[in-house]
Protein backbone atom coordinates (compact mmCIF):
# COMPACT_ATOMS: atom_id res chain seq x y z
CA UNK A 1 0.00 0.00 0.00
CA UNK A 2 1.54 3.30 -1.21
CA UNK A 3 4.86 1.42 -1.50
CA UNK A 4 6.18 3.06 -4.67
CA UNK A 5 4.98 6.52 -3.61
CA UNK A 6 6.49 6.01 -0.16
CA UNK A 7 9.95 5.14 -1.47
CA UNK A 8 10.06 8.00 -3.98
CA UNK A 9 8.76 10.55 -1.47
CA UNK A 10 11.32 9.39 1.10
CA UNK A 11 14.07 9.89 -1.47
CA UNK A 12 12.76 13.37 -2.37
CA UNK A 13 12.71 14.46 1.29
CA UNK A 14 16.07 12.90 2.15
CA UNK A 15 18.09 15.97 1.17
CA UNK A 16 15.87 18.24 3.25
CA UNK A 17 16.11 15.95 6.29
CA UNK A 18 19.89 15.93 6.19
CA UNK A 19 20.25 19.73 6.15
CA UNK A 20 21.28 21.47 9.33
CA UNK A 21 20.20 24.81 7.87
CA UNK A 22 17.61 25.38 5.17
CA UNK A 23 17.41 28.41 2.91
CA UNK A 24 14.40 29.40 0.83
CA UNK A 25 15.96 28.14 -2.45
CA UNK A 26 16.70 24.78 -0.79
CA UNK A 27 13.08 24.45 0.33
CA UNK A 28 11.75 25.38 -3.11
CA UNK A 29 14.12 22.96 -4.82
CA UNK A 30 13.20 20.12 -2.44
CA UNK A 31 9.46 20.70 -2.88
CA UNK A 32 9.89 20.75 -6.65
CA UNK A 33 11.06 17.16 -6.38
CA UNK A 34 8.08 16.33 -4.14
CA UNK A 35 5.80 17.81 -6.81
CA UNK A 36 7.29 15.51 -9.44
CA UNK A 37 6.78 12.47 -7.20
CA UNK A 38 3.13 13.32 -6.49
CA UNK A 39 2.29 13.91 -10.14
CA UNK A 40 3.99 10.64 -11.14
CA UNK A 41 1.82 8.92 -8.51
CA UNK A 42 -1.22 10.26 -10.39
CA UNK A 43 -2.26 12.76 -7.72
CA UNK A 44 -4.70 15.32 -9.11
CA UNK A 45 -2.82 18.39 -10.47
CA UNK A 46 -4.91 20.91 -8.51
CA UNK A 47 -4.59 18.88 -5.31
CA UNK A 48 -0.80 18.70 -5.80
CA UNK A 49 -0.51 22.44 -6.36
CA UNK A 50 -2.57 23.35 -3.29
CA UNK A 51 -0.72 20.79 -1.16
CA UNK A 52 2.69 22.23 -2.08
CA UNK A 53 1.49 25.82 -1.57
CA UNK A 54 0.44 24.95 1.98
CA UNK A 55 3.69 23.09 2.73
CA UNK A 56 5.85 25.88 1.31
CA UNK A 57 3.92 28.58 3.14
CA UNK A 58 4.43 26.82 6.47
CA UNK A 59 8.01 25.75 5.73
CA UNK A 60 9.20 29.27 4.92
CA UNK A 61 7.96 30.64 8.24
CA UNK A 62 10.62 32.03 10.57
CA UNK A 63 9.78 29.56 13.34
CA UNK A 64 10.64 26.60 11.14
CA UNK A 65 13.84 28.04 9.65
CA UNK A 66 15.22 28.94 13.08
CA UNK A 67 14.44 25.52 14.56
CA UNK A 68 17.03 23.05 15.83
CA UNK A 69 16.31 20.59 13.03
CA UNK A 70 14.60 22.41 10.16
CA UNK A 71 14.76 19.37 7.86
CA UNK A 72 12.80 17.24 10.30
CA UNK A 73 10.34 20.06 10.86
CA UNK A 74 9.61 20.18 7.13
CA UNK A 75 8.99 16.43 7.15
CA UNK A 76 6.57 17.04 10.01
CA UNK A 77 4.79 19.69 7.93
CA UNK A 78 4.59 17.31 4.96
CA UNK A 79 3.17 14.63 7.29
CA UNK A 80 0.53 17.05 8.57
CA UNK A 81 -0.48 18.14 5.07
CA UNK A 82 -0.56 14.55 3.77
CA UNK A 83 -2.93 13.67 6.62
CA UNK A 84 -5.09 16.63 5.60
CA UNK A 85 -5.43 15.14 2.10
CA UNK A 86 -7.18 12.12 3.66
CA UNK A 87 -9.49 14.14 5.89
CA UNK A 88 -9.61 16.35 8.94
CA UNK A 89 -10.23 13.61 11.51
CA UNK A 90 -10.40 9.82 11.92
CA UNK A 91 -13.40 8.44 10.00
CA UNK A 92 -16.41 6.97 11.77
CA UNK A 93 -19.45 4.95 10.72
CA UNK A 94 -22.78 6.42 11.84
CA UNK A 95 -24.89 3.86 13.68
CA UNK A 96 -28.24 4.94 15.14
CA UNK A 97 -28.76 3.97 18.78
CA UNK A 98 -32.54 3.51 18.72
CA UNK A 99 -33.25 1.88 15.35
CA UNK A 100 -31.79 -0.36 12.66
CA UNK A 101 -29.19 1.65 10.77
CA UNK A 102 -28.95 1.20 7.01
CA UNK A 103 -25.63 1.39 5.16
CA UNK A 104 -26.13 1.66 1.41
CA UNK A 105 -23.07 0.42 -0.49
CA UNK A 106 -22.76 1.62 -4.10
CA UNK A 107 -20.16 1.49 -6.85
CA UNK A 108 -19.35 0.32 -10.34
CA UNK A 109 -19.26 -3.31 -11.37
CA UNK A 110 -15.93 -4.98 -10.55
CA UNK A 111 -14.91 -2.50 -7.85
CA UNK A 112 -15.18 -5.11 -5.07
CA UNK A 113 -18.53 -3.88 -3.77
CA UNK A 114 -20.04 -7.21 -2.68
CA UNK A 115 -16.87 -8.33 -0.89
CA UNK A 116 -16.67 -4.93 0.82
CA UNK A 117 -20.21 -5.39 2.17
CA UNK A 118 -19.13 -8.66 3.79
CA UNK A 119 -15.90 -7.10 5.14
CA UNK A 120 -17.86 -4.26 6.73
CA UNK A 121 -20.33 -6.71 8.26
CA UNK A 122 -17.50 -8.79 9.71
CA UNK A 123 -15.90 -5.67 11.17
CA UNK A 124 -19.16 -4.45 12.73
CA UNK A 125 -19.89 -7.93 14.08
CA UNK A 126 -16.52 -8.05 15.83
CA UNK A 127 -17.30 -4.69 17.41
CA UNK A 128 -20.39 -6.18 19.03
CA UNK A 129 -22.95 -5.42 16.33
CA UNK A 130 -25.52 -7.76 14.78
CA UNK A 131 -25.33 -6.96 11.07
CA UNK A 132 -27.58 -8.32 8.34
CA UNK A 133 -26.84 -8.26 4.61
CA UNK A 134 -29.25 -7.50 1.76
CA UNK A 135 -28.59 -8.70 -1.80
CA UNK A 136 -30.24 -6.04 -3.95
CA UNK A 137 -28.17 -6.48 -7.10
CA UNK A 138 -30.93 -8.47 -8.76
CA UNK A 139 -29.67 -8.37 -12.34
CA UNK A 140 -26.82 -10.81 -11.74
CA UNK A 141 -27.59 -14.14 -10.00
CA UNK A 142 -23.86 -14.51 -9.29
CA UNK A 143 -23.95 -11.37 -7.11
CA UNK A 144 -26.78 -12.83 -5.00
CA UNK A 145 -25.00 -16.17 -4.63
CA UNK A 146 -21.70 -14.46 -3.79
CA UNK A 147 -23.23 -12.45 -0.97
CA UNK A 148 -24.99 -15.54 0.40
CA UNK A 149 -21.68 -17.42 0.41
CA UNK A 150 -19.86 -14.56 2.12
CA UNK A 151 -22.66 -14.17 4.65
CA UNK A 152 -22.34 -17.85 5.58
CA UNK A 153 -18.57 -17.41 6.03
CA UNK A 154 -18.95 -14.55 8.51
CA UNK A 155 -22.10 -15.91 10.19
CA UNK A 156 -24.38 -13.06 9.11
CA UNK A 157 -27.91 -13.60 7.70
CA UNK A 158 -28.56 -12.53 4.12
CA UNK A 159 -31.86 -11.31 2.70
CA UNK A 160 -31.88 -12.14 -1.01
CA UNK A 161 -34.21 -10.39 -3.38
CA UNK A 162 -35.76 -12.27 -6.30
CA UNK A 163 -33.64 -12.48 -9.46
CA UNK A 164 -34.73 -9.71 -11.88
CA UNK A 165 -37.17 -8.45 -9.28
CA UNK A 166 -37.63 -4.88 -8.02
CA UNK A 167 -34.54 -3.85 -5.99
CA UNK A 168 -36.46 -1.13 -4.13
CA UNK A 169 -39.10 -3.57 -2.89
CA UNK A 170 -36.35 -6.04 -1.97
CA UNK A 171 -34.49 -3.36 0.01
CA UNK A 172 -37.63 -2.36 1.92
CA UNK A 173 -38.42 -6.01 2.72
CA UNK A 174 -34.84 -6.53 3.88
CA UNK A 175 -35.13 -3.62 6.29
CA UNK A 176 -38.40 -4.95 7.68
CA UNK A 177 -36.78 -8.33 8.27
CA UNK A 178 -33.72 -6.70 9.87
CA UNK A 179 -35.92 -4.72 12.26
CA UNK A 180 -38.00 -7.78 13.13
CA UNK A 181 -34.84 -9.80 13.75
CA UNK A 182 -33.33 -7.17 16.05
CA UNK A 183 -30.34 -6.41 13.83
CA UNK A 184 -28.67 -3.09 14.54
CA UNK A 185 -27.26 -2.66 11.01
CA UNK A 186 -28.47 -3.57 7.52
CA UNK A 187 -25.81 -3.45 4.80
CA UNK A 188 -27.33 -3.20 1.33
CA UNK A 189 -25.39 -4.46 -1.70
CA UNK A 190 -26.65 -2.65 -4.80
CA UNK A 191 -26.32 -3.12 -8.55
CA UNK A 192 -23.31 -1.83 -10.44
CA UNK A 193 -22.59 -1.01 -14.05
CA UNK A 194 -19.46 -0.94 -16.18
CA UNK A 195 -19.80 2.84 -16.14
CA UNK A 196 -22.01 5.47 -14.53
CA UNK A 197 -25.38 5.79 -16.28
CA UNK A 198 -28.69 7.51 -15.55
CA UNK A 199 -30.65 4.28 -15.15
CA UNK A 200 -28.29 3.07 -12.41
CA UNK A 201 -28.40 6.39 -10.57
CA UNK A 202 -32.20 6.53 -10.73
CA UNK A 203 -32.43 3.02 -9.24
CA UNK A 204 -29.99 3.87 -6.45
CA UNK A 205 -31.77 7.15 -5.73
CA UNK A 206 -35.10 5.29 -5.34
CA UNK A 207 -33.49 2.81 -2.91
CA UNK A 208 -31.99 5.68 -0.93
CA UNK A 209 -35.33 7.52 -0.75
CA UNK A 210 -37.05 4.32 0.45
CA UNK A 211 -34.48 3.41 3.13
CA UNK A 212 -33.17 6.79 4.39
CA UNK A 213 -29.72 5.28 5.07
CA UNK A 214 -27.40 6.62 7.76
CA UNK A 215 -24.45 6.03 5.41
CA UNK A 216 -24.04 5.92 1.62
CA UNK A 217 -20.61 4.44 0.98
CA UNK A 218 -19.02 4.45 -2.46
CA UNK A 219 -16.65 1.57 -3.24
CA UNK A 220 -13.94 2.90 -5.58
CA UNK A 221 -11.23 0.87 -7.30
CA UNK A 222 -7.78 2.38 -6.61
CA UNK A 223 -6.40 0.82 -9.79
CA UNK A 224 -8.54 3.12 -11.96
CA UNK A 225 -6.46 6.14 -10.86
CA UNK A 226 -7.98 9.56 -11.46
CA UNK A 227 -11.01 7.92 -13.05
CA UNK A 228 -11.96 6.86 -9.51
CA UNK A 229 -12.08 10.54 -8.54
CA UNK A 230 -14.40 11.33 -11.47
CA UNK A 231 -16.61 8.35 -10.57
CA UNK A 232 -16.81 9.58 -6.97
CA UNK A 233 -17.92 13.02 -8.17
CA UNK A 234 -20.63 11.43 -10.32
CA UNK A 235 -22.01 9.29 -7.47
CA UNK A 236 -21.82 12.19 -5.04
CA UNK A 237 -23.73 14.53 -7.36
CA UNK A 238 -26.49 11.93 -7.83
CA UNK A 239 -26.72 10.42 -4.33
CA UNK A 240 -24.83 12.54 -1.84
CA UNK A 241 -22.36 9.90 -0.62
CA UNK A 242 -21.14 10.08 2.98
CA UNK A 243 -17.82 8.29 2.54
CA UNK A 244 -15.57 6.21 0.32
CA UNK A 245 -14.02 2.76 0.56
CA UNK A 246 -10.90 2.48 -1.62
CA UNK A 247 -10.36 -1.10 -2.73
CA UNK A 248 -7.36 -2.95 -4.24
CA UNK A 249 -4.87 -0.84 -2.30
CA UNK A 250 -2.64 -3.92 -2.15
CA UNK A 251 -2.26 -3.82 -5.94
CA UNK A 252 0.28 -1.83 -7.95
CA UNK A 253 -2.00 1.21 -7.85
CA UNK A 254 0.10 4.38 -7.61
CA UNK A 255 -1.96 5.87 -4.78
CA UNK A 256 -2.90 9.11 -6.53
CA UNK A 257 -6.64 8.46 -6.36
CA UNK A 258 -6.54 7.90 -2.59
CA UNK A 259 -4.61 11.14 -2.10
CA UNK A 260 -6.92 13.14 -4.38
CA UNK A 261 -10.42 11.88 -3.78
CA UNK A 262 -11.15 13.63 -0.47
CA UNK A 263 -9.83 17.00 -1.65
CA UNK A 264 -11.91 16.84 -4.83
CA UNK A 265 -15.18 15.50 -3.40
CA UNK A 266 -14.98 16.74 0.18
CA UNK A 267 -16.01 13.24 1.34
CA UNK A 268 -13.69 11.18 3.58
CA UNK A 269 -12.11 7.85 2.76
CA UNK A 270 -13.44 5.66 5.58
CA UNK A 271 -11.81 2.32 4.78
CA UNK A 272 -9.11 0.82 2.59
CA UNK A 273 -9.35 -2.67 1.10
CA UNK A 274 -5.86 -4.18 1.37
CA UNK A 275 -6.46 -7.77 0.27
CA UNK A 276 -9.01 -10.39 -0.69
CA UNK A 277 -9.48 -11.80 2.84
CA UNK A 278 -12.56 -10.81 4.82
CA UNK A 279 -10.32 -9.21 7.47
CA UNK A 280 -8.39 -7.15 4.92
CA UNK A 281 -10.11 -3.84 5.60
CA UNK A 282 -8.18 -1.02 7.27
CA UNK A 283 -9.56 2.14 8.83
CA UNK A 284 -8.40 5.13 6.80
CA UNK A 285 -7.08 7.17 9.73
CA UNK A 286 -5.43 10.29 8.17
CA UNK A 287 -2.55 10.61 10.65
CA UNK A 288 -1.68 6.91 10.47
CA UNK A 289 -1.84 6.76 6.67
CA UNK A 290 0.42 9.80 6.38
CA UNK A 291 2.86 8.10 8.75
CA UNK A 292 2.92 4.96 6.64
CA UNK A 293 3.55 6.94 3.45
CA UNK A 294 6.49 8.70 5.12
CA UNK A 295 7.78 5.34 6.45
CA UNK A 296 7.11 6.29 10.08
CA UNK A 297 5.26 3.03 10.71
CA UNK A 298 1.80 2.48 12.17
CA UNK A 299 2.02 0.89 15.59
CA UNK A 300 -1.71 1.32 16.25
CA UNK A 301 -2.59 -0.80 13.20
CA UNK A 302 -0.03 -3.38 14.32
CA UNK A 303 -1.65 -3.62 17.76
CA UNK A 304 -5.12 -3.84 16.20
CA UNK A 305 -3.97 -6.75 14.03
CA UNK A 306 -2.50 -8.44 17.10
CA UNK A 307 -5.72 -8.00 19.08
CA UNK A 308 -7.72 -9.58 16.28
CA UNK A 309 -5.36 -12.54 15.85
CA UNK A 310 -4.16 -13.40 19.35
CA UNK A 311 -5.93 -15.89 21.58
CA UNK A 312 -6.17 -14.03 24.90
CA UNK A 313 -6.13 -17.16 27.08
CA UNK A 314 -3.10 -18.52 25.24
CA UNK A 315 -1.37 -15.15 25.53
CA UNK A 316 -2.03 -14.98 29.28
CA UNK A 317 -0.62 -18.48 29.72
CA UNK A 318 2.51 -17.59 27.74
CA UNK A 319 2.96 -14.37 29.71
CA UNK A 320 2.72 -16.32 32.96
CA UNK A 321 5.52 -18.61 31.81
CA UNK A 322 7.70 -15.79 30.52
CA UNK A 323 7.41 -13.73 33.70
CA UNK A 324 8.83 -16.44 35.91
CA UNK A 325 6.09 -18.97 36.57
CA UNK A 326 7.28 -21.52 34.04
CA UNK A 327 9.78 -22.35 31.35
CA UNK A 328 9.35 -20.98 27.82
CA UNK A 329 9.57 -24.00 25.50
CA UNK A 330 9.62 -24.70 21.77
CA UNK A 331 5.91 -25.57 22.05
CA UNK A 332 5.30 -22.03 23.31
CA UNK A 333 7.54 -20.71 20.54
CA UNK A 334 5.37 -22.55 17.99
CA UNK A 335 2.17 -21.07 19.45
CA UNK A 336 3.73 -17.63 19.26
CA UNK A 337 4.72 -18.11 15.61
CA UNK A 338 1.20 -19.24 14.70
CA UNK A 339 -0.22 -16.10 16.28
CA UNK A 340 2.11 -13.96 14.18
CA UNK A 341 1.04 -15.87 11.08
CA UNK A 342 -2.61 -15.02 11.79
CA UNK A 343 -1.73 -11.31 11.81
CA UNK A 344 -0.84 -11.40 8.11
CA UNK A 345 2.24 -11.56 5.87
CA UNK A 346 5.48 -10.65 7.65
CA UNK A 347 6.39 -8.22 4.90
CA UNK A 348 3.21 -6.21 5.55
CA UNK A 349 3.65 -6.32 9.34
CA UNK A 350 7.21 -4.99 9.09
CA UNK A 351 5.94 -1.90 7.26
CA UNK A 352 3.89 -1.02 10.35
CA UNK A 353 6.97 -0.94 12.61
CA UNK A 354 8.68 2.47 12.86
CA UNK A 355 12.22 2.35 11.46
CA UNK A 356 11.81 -1.17 10.05
CA UNK A 357 12.88 0.04 6.61
CA UNK A 358 16.31 0.95 7.98
CA UNK A 359 16.83 -2.50 9.51
CA UNK A 360 17.51 -3.95 6.04
CA UNK A 361 16.17 -7.37 6.95
CA UNK A 362 16.99 -9.96 4.23
CA UNK A 363 13.98 -10.67 2.01
CA UNK A 364 14.30 -14.40 2.77
CA UNK A 365 13.59 -13.73 6.45
CA UNK A 366 10.19 -12.24 5.52
CA UNK A 367 9.21 -15.11 3.23
CA UNK A 368 5.88 -16.55 4.53
CA UNK A 369 7.26 -20.03 3.80
CA UNK A 370 9.87 -19.48 6.49
CA UNK A 371 7.31 -19.75 9.29
CA UNK A 372 5.93 -22.92 7.72
CA UNK A 373 9.43 -24.42 7.60
CA UNK A 374 10.04 -23.55 11.24
CA UNK A 375 6.69 -25.07 12.16
CA UNK A 376 7.58 -28.28 10.27
CA UNK A 377 10.87 -28.53 12.16
CA UNK A 378 9.25 -28.14 15.59
CA UNK A 379 6.47 -30.61 14.74
CA UNK A 380 9.13 -33.18 13.73
CA UNK A 381 10.40 -33.18 17.32
CA UNK A 382 9.09 -35.38 20.10
CA UNK A 383 7.13 -33.70 22.95
CA UNK A 384 10.18 -34.23 25.18
CA UNK A 385 12.48 -32.53 22.69
CA UNK A 386 10.17 -29.53 22.38
CA UNK A 387 10.11 -29.12 26.15
CA UNK A 388 13.85 -29.74 26.62
CA UNK A 389 15.74 -28.65 23.47
CA UNK A 390 19.08 -29.04 25.27
CA UNK A 391 18.86 -32.81 24.63
CA UNK A 392 18.97 -32.25 20.85
CA UNK A 393 22.33 -33.75 19.94
CA UNK A 394 23.68 -34.18 16.39
CA UNK A 395 21.86 -37.45 15.62
CA UNK A 396 18.51 -36.09 16.84
CA UNK A 397 18.96 -32.97 14.70
CA UNK A 398 19.64 -35.11 11.60
CA UNK A 399 16.46 -37.08 12.30
CA UNK A 400 14.42 -33.88 12.73
CA UNK A 401 15.86 -32.46 9.49
CA UNK A 402 14.82 -35.58 7.57
CA UNK A 403 11.37 -35.61 9.15
CA UNK A 404 10.70 -31.96 8.30
CA UNK A 405 12.30 -32.05 4.86
CA UNK A 406 14.62 -29.17 5.79
CA UNK A 407 18.44 -29.09 5.95
CA UNK A 408 20.23 -29.59 9.27
CA UNK A 409 21.51 -26.02 9.01
CA UNK A 410 17.92 -24.73 9.31
CA UNK A 411 17.33 -26.89 12.38
CA UNK A 412 20.48 -25.43 13.94
CA UNK A 413 19.44 -21.90 13.02
CA UNK A 414 16.00 -22.35 14.58
CA UNK A 415 17.50 -23.62 17.84
CA UNK A 416 19.94 -20.72 17.88
CA UNK A 417 17.07 -18.24 17.40
CA UNK A 418 15.10 -19.95 20.15
CA UNK A 419 18.01 -19.60 22.60
CA UNK A 420 18.25 -15.90 21.73
CA UNK A 421 14.53 -15.58 22.37
CA UNK A 422 14.88 -17.26 25.78
CA UNK A 423 17.76 -14.94 26.68
CA UNK A 424 15.80 -11.87 25.58
CA UNK A 425 12.71 -12.87 27.58
CA UNK A 426 14.85 -13.55 30.62
CA UNK A 427 16.33 -10.07 30.27
CA UNK A 428 12.86 -8.54 29.92
CA UNK A 429 11.74 -10.42 33.04
CA UNK A 430 14.52 -8.75 34.99
CA UNK A 431 13.83 -5.29 33.54
CA UNK A 432 10.08 -5.38 34.26
CA UNK A 433 10.36 -7.07 37.64
CA UNK A 434 7.74 -9.63 36.64
CA UNK A 435 5.09 -7.01 35.89
CA UNK A 436 4.29 -8.32 32.41
CA UNK A 437 4.95 -7.62 28.77
CA UNK A 438 2.95 -5.85 26.05
CA UNK A 439 0.12 -7.85 24.52
CA UNK A 440 1.92 -8.88 21.32
CA UNK A 441 3.10 -12.35 20.32
CA UNK A 442 6.43 -13.06 21.98
CA UNK A 443 7.76 -14.47 18.71
CA UNK A 444 7.50 -11.02 17.10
Amino acid sequence: MFEDLSEKLDSALKKLRQRGVLTEPMVRDGLREVRRVLLEADVNFRVTREFLERVQGRALGQTVLKGVSPGQQIVKIVHSELARLFGDEPPTITIASNRTSVILVVGLQGSGKTTTVAKLARRLGRQGGTPMLAACDLQRPAAIEQLQTLGAQIGAPVFAGEFRGDPVSAAVSAREEAVAGGHDVLLVDTAGRIQVDNKLMEELARIKDALHPTEVLLVADAMTGQEAVEIAEGFDDALGITGIVMTKMDSDARGGAALSIHSVTGKPIKFLGIGEGLDDLDTADPERLAGRILQMGDVISLVEKAEGAIDEEEQARLQDKVMGKGRFTLEDFLISMRQIEKMGPLEQLMKLIPGAKKMKIPAGNLDPKRLKHMEAIILSMTPEERRMPDILNASRRVRIAKGSGRPVSEVNRLLKQFKKMQAFLKQMRGMTGGRGLPSLPFGS
